[in-house]
């Protein structure tokens, strides 16, 4: 691979992520649909993406906020998660996650959870360190939006 062929993106360009799993077996309880356990796991997972794409540091969760499950989601259905930066603060990063279940037959689809997640970036010592502001970010590197 040529140096050519290489594109870095840079923090603030990012400010959304998108993951796609399957409801397997041991994702779920005794009627067969996902444990709220699992649900807030993947839910996380997506956020702690989209936050370190966007301010390319280490992340960690520093809390959940409301999460509201709407629908159960059924063994076989895929989940897609949505994530996106909301919001920061002088070292945070407030990302919404939705997550829809999608039967994967029929493709139906619906809001299964959405919640709000709060990651803070840090150093490799665990400090705080700051992160750039979403206004400046969206304005200045992102690229134009296709409807």
């Amino acid at each position: 691979m040529r140096a050519s062929d290489v594109e870095t993106i840079e923090a603030g360009r990012l400010t959304e992520a998108r993951l796609i799993e399957m409801v397997f077996p041991e994702q779920t309880n005794h009627y067969g649909t996902l444990y709220g356990g699992q649900a807030l796991a993947l839910m996380d997972k997506a956020a702690f993406i989209a936050a370190s794409r966007y301010c390319r540091r280490t992340v960690v969760t520093a809390s959940s906020e409301r999460v509201d499950f709407h629908v159960p989601v059924r063994q076989g259905q895929l989940v897609e998660l949505l994530a996106r930066v909301v919001a920061t603060g002088r070292t945070s990063i407030t990302v919404e996650v939705d997550m829809y279940s999608e039967d994967l037959l029929t493709g139906e689809r619906q809001l299964g959870t959405h919640g709000r997640f709060v990651l803070v970036a840090v150093d490799v010592d665990g400090r705080a360190v700051p992160v750039l502001p979403l206004e400046t970010a969206v304005a200045v590197d992102s690229p134009p939006h296709d409807p």
